[in-house]
């Protein structure tokens, strides 16, 4: 049983926006699933808080979206999923990854992930998907989160995200908070709300604290903050034998024929879930049998 959730709210008349969310078990679940070395749950929870939150913002249940943070670091790509009902889930290249402490004597997450681009796919339930990229400006993903919802989205954002990883790899916290100036902000409030922000111990210290995704809105926004919305957060795939069945049907009889001869069985994992299906010569087969009778 998840333990995650994301709030959202509204602060000073409707001229700021908060979420916040606590994503510790889902990041355990990634971490458990794929393996991740510190550095990389920390970088892959990072993404995934701020996924959770993004997928909190959109406005149909049906909405979903991807996030693709592309550096040329050894971790290679992160990949991750969410939608407005609060299912999230995600995968990196590179699970395996050891890097040296940073010079604050951190997991050097800016390191791992490189410089690249942050790529968001939205499906908002159009005949074409929103897409919007920014280059990566520090490779520490808060500050990238925070550079794409401000100057490709156009609101002027602060994101903070952080996970915190204990010894033996299993994650200790993991979750983070975006603050939002809507139109009409006057310039004051956000110098203000900014001199908070930068006041503020980092995410994981008051997660470590006690705190929750409320006590961090209201440490930024005050008592002014109202909660509008709780969403329960947990990971969930797509991935299904039916899909993967799918997925090996649309190779083609003639692929199919190469995979019954040469391998005499396939398997296919998830990138997502690394769920593994096998699939038997007869059961491979039968799929070209299928194909050969559609076609």
């Amino acid at each position: 049983m998840s333990g995650d959730y994301a709030i959202g709210g509204m602060a000073f008349d409707g001229h700021v926006r908060g979420i916040a969310v606590v994503t510790t078990d889902l990041v355990g679940e990634l971490q458990r699933r794929h393996q991740t070395w510190p550095v990389v749950s920390a970088a892959l929870g990072r993404t995934v808080s701020a996924g959770a939150m993004m997928g909190m913002m959109m406005k149909s249940d049906r909405d979903r979206l991807t996030i693709q943070v592309r550096g040329d670091g050894p971790i290679g790509q992160i990949v991750v999923d969410a939608d407005a009902l609060g299912h999230v889930r995600g995968y990196v290249d590179n699970p395996a990854v050891d890097l040296p402490l940073n010079n604050q004597g951190k997991l050097d997450v800016a390191a791992a992930v490189g410089k690249g681009t942050l790529d968001v796919v939205k499906d908002l339930g159009l005949k074409e998907p929103y897409r919007g990229s920014v280059r990566l400006v520090s490779g520490e993903l808060g500050d990238d989160f925070t550079y794409y919802l401000t100057v490709s989205e156009q609101v002027p954002s602060a994101v903070g995200v952080g996970v915190l990883v204990d010894r033996d790899a299993t994650i200790l916290h993991s979750g983070g908070f975006i603050i939002q100036m809507m139109p009409g902000a006057e310039e004051s409030l956000i110098t203000e709300l900014e001199q908070r922000i930068q006041e503020a111990p980092p995410v994981t210290k008051q997660m470590e604290a006690g705190a929750g995704p409320e006590e961090m809105l209201f440490r930024i926004l005050g008592e002014d903050f109202t909660i509008h919305h709780r969403q329960e957060l947990a990971f969930r795939c797509h991935c299904s034998r039916e899909r993967t069945e799918a997925t090996l049907k649309s190779l083609g009889e003639e692929e199919l024929t190469n995979l019954i001869e040469e391998q005499r069985k396939a398997e296919v994992i998830c990138h997502f879930c690394n769920e593994a299906y096998q699939f038997s010569r007869e059961e491979l087969e039968f799929l070209r049998e299928k194909v050969d009778g559609e076609s």
